[in-house]
């Protein structure tokens, strides 16, 4: 997800996000310590979207 779209989503939907986000991580994690993964950048990818949503529900706390 792209950070402008995260901007346009509400906080609850945000927290959906990062639970969904968050357990598809560690399941492909996972799966990819016991075999590798043809696409490892996949999981670079899903760790920065959390980081990403993990940002933005901090900066709404903030504020």
């Amino acid at each position: 997800m792209k950070q402008s779209e995260i901007k346009e989503l509400a906080t609850a939907d945000l927290y959906e996000k990062l639970a969904a986000f968050q357990k598809n991580y560690t399941g492909l994690k996972m799966a990819h310590a016991i075999t590798p993964m043809e696409n490892p950048l996949q999981l670079r990818g899903l760790r920065r979207t959390v980081a990403r949503i993990a940002t933005e529900l901090t900066k709404r706390e903030l504020q």
